[in-house]
């Protein structure tokens, strides 16, 4: 939120707004089976590009649910949405998480991140539980890949 004006104090008069683009960002297949080897869910059709392509319904492999949703820590903190007066934040969870589409992974694909203020509630003290929308796009596909409401409890800085 540094990037655009708003601050943990003047946040509430922004629900409802684009508040974040981000840059796209390339995914490959290698990416993709690391991820399915930390998080020890390596199946073929997320990590076995030959079997995919031969007997996956999407001819291909396609990239983890999860991986995607993943993405969301990282695109809040690229798309510049830090509140000005915020010292940090803690992950506070989700409200709402859907994969609504699958994504191949073919050549390498590019996604990025649309974010939008959601909700902005007063804990005391100047703290703000924050929930933003995140809708997950992919470069050639129609619609979001993923949709994502996220929570984050900011800090203000103490003067």
């Amino acid at each position: 939120m540094a990037n655009n004006g708003i601050t943990l104090a003047n946040a509430h008069e922004h629900i409802g707004e684009e508040i974040g683009l981000t840059d796209w960002v390339d995914i490959d297949q290698m990416q993709v089976n690391i991820f399915g080897e930390i998080t020890r869910w390596p199946t073929r059709g997320h990590n076995d590009p030959e079997w995919a392509e031969r007997e996956s319904p999407y001819g291909g492999t396609i990239i983890h649910g999860f991986f995607l949703l993943s993405l969301i820590t990282y695109f809040v903190r690229e798309g510049g949405i830090d509140p000005a007066d915020g010292l940090r934040s803690l992950n506070y969870g989700m409200n709402k998480a859907r994969v609504l589409q699958p994504v191949l992974v073919g050549d390498g694909i590019r996604v990025r991140d649309r974010i939008g203020l959601m909700e902005v509630v007063d804990k005391g003290e100047g703290k703000r539980l924050i929930t933003t929308t995140h809708n997950i796009e992919v470069d050639g596909l129609d619609g979001p890949a993923a949709y994502v409401e996220y929570l984050n409890m900011w800090f203000p800085k103490v003067d």
